[in-house]
């Protein structure tokens, strides 16, 4: 079962307080796609240019990433630079060069049309509608987005959220988009606007999962030391959606351990720059932080 995913993919330069590193692998694709690929195939929707470097295509094809929908435009592929702070959940964006990614109209190969799964990562609902228009016959739709969109683009993504299955945003996006201070009331107003399950991701806090007959609530995995949050979420909607794609079916039980696999695979994700700790990681790593998610979660009534 393989499962497709569209987004960006960029050359991100990123600084801390102890550290600064440029031209990273970054792009919400990349993040998603590398996150997925430990739970089953990925094909890859997304655009770089003539720059790109040759050690990344590597690092996807390592991963067994397809990479018939990926387009190499003449130019210069998408760049982000940004900042954070010593509280690593505040974070300035220094400087966006769209480059190629600006002129992207994702048009998928004959063989992604019937993928069953489908991931749109943030990018703009109106490329994400672009894409939904060419497949065929979806089985499960999970998308993302960020308060850009929100702010900019409102209309389109409202209309997207009656297209999908699941919609993936954090904290600060759900309460802006529903203009609701409480995180529950925002869940379930968004639950009203189209999709059947909403994921509001809280960082360092962990995430809420809610559907309209259930409610989950998870916690992180408490980490000693994050060098780069970049990619995060990113990596944790890529593994949801990757987890529920091996698992192929929807139920409250699969949906919970889509949402635990999501906070594991973000959590080892944040402990180098870029996708790095993610080139060493391995199925019992995965699996042994998964068992401490449970252990740590599970309580007995006396």
């Amino acid at each position: 079962m393989s499962l497709l995913i569209t987004g960006s993919v960029a050359l991100d330069s990123v600084k801390t307080p102890l550290q600064e590193h440029h031209d990273l692998l970054g792009g919400s694709a990349s993040y998603a796609a590398v996150a997925a690929s430990f739970f089953g195939p990925v094909q890859m929707l997304a655009i770089v240019g003539t720059d790109f470097p040759e050690k990344y295509l590597a690092l996807y094809r390592k991963h067994g990433i397809d990479l018939d929908g990926l387009q190499i435009a003449d130019g210069k592929t998408f760049r982000w630079s940004g900042e954070y702070e010593w509280d690593l959940n505040k974070r300035r964006t220094l400087s966006v060069e769209l480059n190629v990614f600006e002129i992207f109209k994702p048009a998928l190969p004959e063989a992604y049309k019937s993928t069953p799964y489908v991931f749109l990562a943030n990018i703009s609902p109106q490329l994400q509608m672009h894409v939904l228009a060419q497949v065929t016959a979806p089985k499960f739709i999970v998308a993302d987005t960020m308060d850009l969109w929100i702010e900019t683009q409102r209309d389109a993504l409202t209309d997207l959220l009656r297209k999908i299955d699941c919609l993936v945003l954090n904290e600060s996006e759900a309460r802006e988009f529903t203009k609701e201070t409480s995180l529950i009331k925002a869940g379930r107003l968004l639950l009203k606007m189209g999709p059947k399950y909403v994921v509001i991701k809280k960082g360092e806090h962990g995430s809420m999962l809610f559907g309209n007959d259930f409610f989950f609530s998870a916690p992180a995995y408490p980490l000693e030391d994050i060098h780069d949050p970049t990619g995060a979420g990113d990596c944790f909607a890529g593994a949801f959606t990757g987890y529920l794609t091996r698992a192929d079916r929807i139920d409250h039980e699969s949906l919970r351990k889509a949402v635990i696999y999501g906070s594991v695979i973000a959590s080892y994700c944040v402990e180098d720059f870029s996708l790095t700790r993610l080139q060493s990681l391995t199925e019992a790593q995965i699996n042994e932080r998964y068992s401490l998610f449970k252990s740590m979660s599970h309580f007995d009534v006396v």
